[in-house]
């Protein structure tokens, strides 16, 4: 099972830059704003993420309020990604607190 983590840590980890930020929000949602350089995970594109994403790569993953991501980090985790953590308050709180990490786009 995937941990979760604070916004403040998912701050934190956003400005280190080590890891990437995976949206599984919908696309109209990830195309009014999403964090800067997020990767939007689909299920369109899923099947070439998984093919193109090294295993032991730390992924962050989030959603509107840091629920569906956690079931999203979960599934990744039994894909074989070693480090996955879910981002609690997702979106919302980020755009809320740390709207300087924010690409807007509407």
């Amino acid at each position: 099972m995937a941990t979760r983590i604070s916004p403040d840590e998912g701050k934190t980890r956003f400005e280190q830059g080590d890891a990437p930020f995976v949206d599984i929000r919908d696309p109209a949602s990830f195309g009014a704003g999403h964090l800067r350089g997020a990767v939007h995970l689909t299920q369109a594109n899923v099947e070439p993420f998984l093919a193109d994403t090294a295993p032991e790569k730390p992924l962050v993953i989030y959603c509107y309020h840091g629920n569906s991501s956690q079931g999203a980090a979960d599934w990744l985790a039994e894909q074989g990604f070693s480090d996955v953590v879910s981002l609690d308050g997702g979106y919302e709180v980020l755009r809320q607190r740390f709207p300087e990490l924010l690409e807007e786009m509407a």
